[in-house]
């Protein structure tokens, strides 16, 4: 089960960064062209939160079925200086965590907002703050922090 989720979580990654990405696109384009905040652009907003949403519920799966979360643990005064266990014991996880709460909180906001600029101003904020967080929390292959594959197989 474990590997199963773990792909999964690697995979869907993409999908987060995307539905972020394009998110961003289409709040920086509604609010640089003061555009009428349309349905297409709320439900824009609705599924990048709900993508994090379920990437998070992957991910914290992936945590509590880690056996390297669960080794950190096991001798964590000692393992904490391991900066490659610690960055997935703990600052991945807490920098992600982050990053959907900002998700959320970012989407709630934006849908409240009275007029259209400000509901492009706060999604393209907060998704952005997101989207940069989540980039330094992502073990990528050029990674000072954690080095991971772009892609897990089965």
């Amino acid at each position: 089960m474990y590997s199963t989720v773990l792909v999964l979580h690697s995979l869907f990654r993409w999908l987060v960064i995307l539905s972020l990405c394009y998110a961003i696109f289409r709040a920086y384009k509604g609010f640089r062209s003061q555009s009428n905040f349309t349905k297409i652009d709320d439900k824009v907003r609705h599924y990048t939160a709900t993508i994090a949403h379920i990437q998070l519920s992957l991910g914290i799966l992936v945590y509590i079925k880690s056996p390297i979360v669960n080794y950190y643990f096991s001798d964590f005064k000692n393992l904490i200086h391991n900066w490659n266990l610690t960055f997935f014991g703990l600052f991945h996880f807490f920098l992600m965590i982050s990053a959907i709460v900002i998700v959320t909180i970012g989407s709630a906001k934006a849908k409240r907002k009275k007029t259209d600029l400000e509901k492009f101003k706060t999604m393209l904020t907060y998704f952005l703050v997101a989207l940069i967080i989540i980039f330094v929390a992502i073990p990528w292959p050029f990674s000072p922090l954690a080095i991971r594959p772009l892609l897990r197989t089965f």
